[in-house]
């Protein structure tokens, strides 16, 4: 049996700036709010026999791109059972409970994802992550945990472990 090795890279700049705003249910919602979410990767791997099982620059690298798409812009779920959005020639407009939120389509993104909250954010950037340009594939990982922080002592995370072979 061979051991894994866990790397986990945590960097001040590994973050982005977003508003948001909860859906808890058809009727109820938080009000449209910002944070600065900072986001942390583990990855589990066998080292190889120098000693090395992955190269941090790979790993910061490709968090920051993801940290960058999302930086600075109003995110919106596009998958919420609750929240009805309407994409115009210029806006989108997102409806719940009678009404209606309208945005510049320049300042918004639209993620394939029920509602804005932290764990929803790390299942999105772990998708992206593990299946942009077949990461997995070109990578020995048996395991990768993508974390996602609105504020201090705040995380939510999704996880990802190779099947048994």
């Amino acid at each position: 049996m061979s051991s894994l090795t866990t790397i986990e890279v945590n960097k001040e700049d590994m973050k982005f700036s977003a508003a948001h705003f909860t859906i808890f249910s058809a009727t109820e919602r938080e009000r449209l709010h910002g944070h600065n979410f900072r986001v942390s990767l583990s990855i589990s791997s066998p080292a190889n026999r120098n000693g090395l099982a992955f190269s941090y620059k790979i790993l910061k690298d490709k968090i920051r791109a993801l940290c960058d798409e999302l930086d600075e812009y109003t995110l919106l779920p596009a998958h919420s059972p609750y929240l009805k959005i309407v994409t115009t020639e210029h806006h989108h407009e997102a409806s719940m409970n009678g009404e209606t939120l309208v945005f510049l389509r320049s300042d918004c993104k639209l993620l394939p994802i029920p509602n804005t909250t932290v764990e929803a954010f790390a299942a999105y950037l772990l998708d992206r992550f593990l299946h942009d340009d077949d990461f997995v594939q070109r990578h020995d990982l048996a395991s990768v945990e993508m974390k996602v922080s609105s504020g201090p002592g705040q995380w939510g995370s999704c996880a990802w472990q190779q099947a048994a072979q």
